[in-house]
């Protein structure tokens, strides 16, 4: 029986229900941290050591979960999750995909550039120009959103309506990450769309109890049928364009009816979306993984 290392900093739902789809296709499974994890770089032993796998390399890594940290901290679990895909490891979604679309600058950049419908967004590192920036938006009759580079389920965000709002301008760090907001009516929604290799497999509506739309803040979850081509299209779009093996794509649509790119996320939570899909996501997820996880066609590395 072949064990996958799923890796998460707290299994919880999402861990259980990999656990489970795992299990059904005859896999064992270890849940381990990458704080855990350290690299061996001497003759002999395994260059990559995982707790639970100090003789051998696991059949294949699910990421669940990077924590946080200081830069060399997180470059460190990054070089972890490189150098088992150098390995011949499959890692599910890899690095590389982690690092475009962990960084909201660095995903926007790349949505923009390959065309791919996204509000307008700013990132910068001086404040005077943030805010010459902001007070252009607000007497153009638009409002901002000010994000953390780094974040996640709706956390951190500012909404500025008007120029006594600026008074609060939000940095993280130093850098300034602001997008122009986008109306959708007045009950406040947009989209989340899962996607793995390539094709739509559920989506769902979310309404927000403010004007923030993520099921952490109590946003209510509302099926979405696989029918709108448009939505469904732009979204796998965006994932070909970050070339991510899957991705939960947040898609806002404004009161004209145009769709737009909100965010792309590599490790996405999907509690909210099995809620009221009838599909298992879980096991379409392992299903496409293991379908990855050749280990005849790399060499077995071993301890010796």
């Amino acid at each position: 029986m072949g064990t996958i290392a799923i890796i998460t900093e707290d299994p919880g739902w999402h861990g259980a229900r990999l656990r489970e789809a795992l299990a059904a296709h005859g896999y064992g499974y270890r849940y381990v941290s990458l704080t855990a994890c350290r690299l061996n770089l001497e003759s002999g032993g395994l260059p990559v050591i995982l707790p639970g796998f100090e003789d051998r390399l696991p059949d294949g890594v699910f990421v669940r979960g990077v924590p946080g940290g200081s830069l060399d901290q997180v470059v460190f679990y990054l070089d972890v999750l490189h150098a088992l895909k150098l390995l011949g490891i499959t890692v599910y979604n890899d690095g590389r995909a982690i690092e475009r679309t962990v960084d909201k600058a660095m995903t926007s950049f790349l949505l923009q550039r390959a065309g791919i419908l996204t509000p307008p967004t700013w990132v910068l590192g001086s404040r005077d120009e943030a805010l010459e920036l902001a007070e252009r938006e607000l007497r153009a009759g638009h409002q901002l959103v000010s994000k953390p580079l780094f974040g996640s389920q709706g956390q951190g965000l500012q909404r500025y309506e008007k120029p006594d709002d600026l008074a609060r301008l939000s940095d993280t760090n130093g850098v300034f990450y602001l997008q122009r907001f986008v109306g959708c009516g007045e009950q406040s929604h947009d989209f989340r769309v899962f996607v793995i290799r390539g094709k739509t497999v559920a989506a769902m509506r979310r309404c927000g109890v403010s004007w923030l739309n993520n099921v952490a803040q109590g946003a209510r979850c509302e099926p979405v049928r696989l029918d709108d081509l448009l939505l469904c299209r732009l979204a796998e779009d965006a994932v070909k364009v970050l070339d991510m093996d899957y991705a939960g794509v947040d898609i806002i649509r404004d009161h004209h009816g145009r769709y737009s790119v909100l965010e792309v996320n590599s490790i996405p939570a999907w509690k909210g979306l099995q809620s009221v899909s009838k599909v298992s996501i879980a096991d379409l997820l392992v299903e496409d993984f293991l379908s990855l996880c050749q280990p005849e066609s790399r060499e077995e590395i071993r301890v010796r």
